[in-house]
């Protein structure tokens, strides 16, 4: 109805009464809609067209200068498309002064409204600065510029004012000149240097999402293998982490930077491959990974840098998920410390680790326990997570002690979120500057004679066009009428505004959209898992190293926050890390025995252990056990060493008690009595000879000797002796010694002694089946294959 005002104001007597009726017949239609059911119009378009002040679209691509003086000439440039269905004739665009923002809310009202409404939206200034678009078919874009002095714009008073650009024109149904289409922006005019200016705190993020695998290749140079090779696009000429850097380097910005950028990024420059399939192909972004390094390094010279945690750990997640799971805490203290190691050997900066920041600023009382016991001691937060006192009349400084020695960095909502949306659209860049500028302007007209320090924490990894919209808006400050630079670490130092909030949210008031997009409990005990076996298998690697660097990196990633985006690459991660690490474990392990046959007392049991990685391992024990100890008892345990790519057989002595089938279990254990790997169990036949057996083979013998003895005897009784000294059979020659009996002194032919020689027994060839041992109990025979 304001619009139809307006009109009625500017247009002829019969037009006037053509409204009348039209006004009149839309006032009717709600009452005929409830006695008569109205059904849809069968073309839902028809429905919608726009209409009105609504049927052009106006869209305010570029204002420049953002932050004009008086001297300046104000341009503004953008396009004009018909989205009606009919020709607009005799249209132009003009420029329209609005009155003055009355404080950030009215901003904020201003910048969502649609439409023309009479009153708020000014009066057009003289037409000769408008641009004539003559007619301007359906479905049609033109585009305008307009340049007016701003000698020339009622600026009667510095702060915030609206502006707009109107498309007015008249078509065929509607003969006369009609406002029918407006896009409004902002204009901050400052031209009296407050009392005090704002300190404007701005971070910079440089963070990624996550590319190195737990995979190297097996060559000796590790090389790291990348999911994929989209890192380099991003670091190439127009990439997004390109222009971070490049836009970044001459703004007064504090570095946020994840560490593990830094190392992909490192990585990068040298050789590496990329996941394809199943197999792998070479890198190919060493060029742009080396530029870029470079870029970087002389961006942040001069400057502060804040390091997160290696991986930026989701802190949220650890808080509501991960902190049930016994160990997972411990990640994001080791991420602390690999962060500060990492940032000072690849920049040689120290940097300051802390900051905590966690997802879009919002906290609870959790969260922030998580992040100080990693040895934070400020938590970046915002402004809509700890709500302001409702009657707190101005924006207050940001630091704000929340307990423990811990503060909370409060970053302006507003400011932080008004490049969130689509910057590609150079109509949403334009209103985003304007908003921002207008917005800092404002805090300062809320209490000039009071200077303030202000964060702003914008995006977490902004887009190419959004860092070009964050880097327009500051260049807007360069003048500094209102608002000067500060480091975050001097923000944090600021005096602290005793009637701000500083009451930290209850874990129940953290955001359930933000919640969903949390890491599952589940994803934090697989890792913790991972983590397990990773510490089971280092113990027994000559060269942990080349193991526990990628397989720890890897378990750091898969807490990172990039994932909240990317739920199936976050499982995929996981899993991929789990399963190449009990791969490799699987690779030192005992081989799978047949049943064994043992046909005597004793024998020995020869047990093979393999070592299919490219390194040693040391530090194994192995251990026999039989499951009836009674009927078979093993040796005591050896310990293992086997160089890479190599197995080695340990026997073990065997001793039986008793016959039958025997299960006997090999397992290895580390030196601390850890299991490691799957226990193998083989059966081992014991048949050896019973006792009763034994004393009829020993009857026998005597027997036998017996048997001998008498043949012997009775061949000497013959004539089977030597003849006497007279030569006459049957002469003996006395023994010499008295008593002696004929016979005692001749050992050469005893048949006890040929009788006690036991037969020699063949070796068995085939080792399974218990041969009898030749060496001392225990030798523990190693054999290298």
């Amino acid at each position: 109805m304001a619009e139809a005002a307006e009109l009625q104001g500017t247009t002829s007597a019969p037009a006037r009464r053509w409204l009348r009726r039209a006004a009149a017949l839309t006032a009717a239609v709600p009452l005929l809609a409830g006695l008569v059911q109205i059904s849809a119009p069968p073309n839902a378009d028809a429905a919608s067209k726009p209409t009105g002040s609504r049927t052009v679209d106006v869209s305010i691509d570029s204002l420049t200068p953002a932050t004009p003086t008086g001297n300046d000439t104000l341009t503004i440039k953008g396009t004009v498309t018909n989205r009606g269905r009919s020709a607009i004739s005799v249209s132009h665009a003009g420029l329209r002064i609005g009155p003055m923002m009355g404080g950030r809310s009215a901003i904020d009202t201003a910048a969502t409204r649609t439409g023309y409404v009479s009153g708020i939206d000014g009066v057009e200034i003289d037409r000769k600065y408008a641009e004539k678009i003559g007619t301007l078919p359906a479905k049609v874009s033109r585009d305008f510029s307009i340049a007016v002095p701003v000698k020339q714009l009622p600026l009667h008073q510095d702060g915030v004012y609206q502006i707009a650009v109107s498309f007015t024109g008249q078509t065929k149904a509607l003969p006369y000149p009609q406002t029918l289409g407006i896009q409004r922006t902002f204009l901050p005019w400052q031209t009296i240097a407050p009392g005090e200016k704002t300190k404007l705190s701005f971070l910079w993020p440089v963070i990624s999402t996550t590319q190195i695998t737990a995979r190297t290749d097996s060559d000796r140079q590790q090389t790291p293998i990348f999911r994929n090779d989209d890192l380099a696009k991003e670091l190439a000429p127009g990439g997004r982490l390109q222009q971070i850097v490049a836009l970044g380097k001459d703004l007064p910005v504090t570095w946020v930077l994840d560490p593990d950028l830094l190392a992909t990024v490192d990585a990068m420059a040298g050789k590496y491959d990329v996941q394809n399939g199943d197999d792998t192909t070479p890198g190919r972004g060493q060029a742009v990974a080396r530029q870029w390094m470079a870029a970087l390094d002389d961006a942040v010279e001069g400057h502060k840098v804040v390091a997160l945690p290696f991986a930026d750990p989701d802190l949220a997640s650890l808080a509501h998920r991960g902190k049930v799971v016994t160990g997972t805490l411990s990640h994001l203290q080791s991420a602390t410390q690999l962060a500060t190691n990492t940032v000072e050997s690849i920049l040689q900066v120290t940097p300051t680790t802390d900051f905590a920041w966690p997802v879009e600023g919002a906290i609870d009382s959790s969260i922030v326990d998580v992040a100080t016991s990693a040895g934070a001691h400020h938590i970046i937060t915002r402004n809509d997570s700890l709500q302001e006192n409702p009657g707190l009349t101005y924006t207050p400084t940001s630091t704000r002690p929340i307990g423990g020695g811990t503060s909370a960095i409060v970053a302006d909502a507003r400011l932080s979120t008004v490049f969130d949306g689509d910057m590609t659209r150079a109509e949403n860049s334009a209103l985003a500057v304007q908003e921002f500028l207008a917005q800092t302007l404002m805090i300062t007209q809320q209490r000039p004679e009071w200077q303030r320090s202000i964060v702003v924490a914008p995006p977490r990894m902004p887009t190419a066009n959004q860092a070009q919209a964050m880097a327009t808006a500051l260049g807007g400050l360069e003048s500094q009428r209102w608002s000067e630079p500060q480091e975050l670490s001097d923000a944090a130092k600021a005096k602290p505004d005793p009637a701000a909030a500083r009451q930290v949210p209850k874990r129940r008031d953290y955001p359930s959209s933000l919640r969903k997009r949390e890491l599952p409990t589940s994803a934090f005990s697989q890792i913790q898992e991972t983590q397990h076996t990773l510490d089971r298998f280092r113990k027994v690697l000559t060269y942990k190293e080349r193991v526990v660097t990628p397989f720890s990196t890897a378990i750091t990633r898969d807490m990172s926050t990039s994932w909240r985006h990317d739920a199936r690459g976050a499982t995929a991660f996981r899993n991929d890390v789990s399963g190449h690490l009990h791969n490799l474990t699987e690779q030192v392990g005992i081989i799978q025995k047949s049943p064994a046959t043992l046909s005597g007392r004793s024998a020995t049991l020869p047990i093979t252990v393999k070592n299919d990685l490219v390194q040693g391992v040391d530090g194994l024990r192995l251990v026999l056990m039989s499951k009836q100890p009674l009927r078979l008892k093993v040796s005591d345990h050896q310990d293992i060493a086997i160089d890479g790519g190599h197995s080695q057989s340990v026997k073990f002595e065997a001793s039986a008690r008793a016959n039958g089938r025997t299960t006997v279990v090999a397992q290895l254990f580390t030196k601390d009595g850890q299991p490691y790997g799957e226990p193998m169990t083989f059966e081992v036949n014991v048949t050896s000879i019973t006792s009763t057996v034994i004393l009829v083979i020993a009857v026998g013998v005597l027997l036998l000797i017996l048997a001998g003895i008498r043949i012997y005897i009775k061949r000497k009784r013959s004539g089977g002796s030597p003849a006497g000294p007279g030569g006459k059979p049957g002469d003996q020659e006395p023994d010499s010694t008295p008593g002696a009996r004929p016979g005692a002194g001749d050992t050469s032919d005893s048949p006890s002694e040929a009788g006690s020689q036991d037969p020699v027994q063949p070796s068995d060839p085939n080792p399974d089946t218990g041969s009898q041992s030749t060496g001392p109990s225990g030798s523990g025979e190693k054999v290298d294959r």
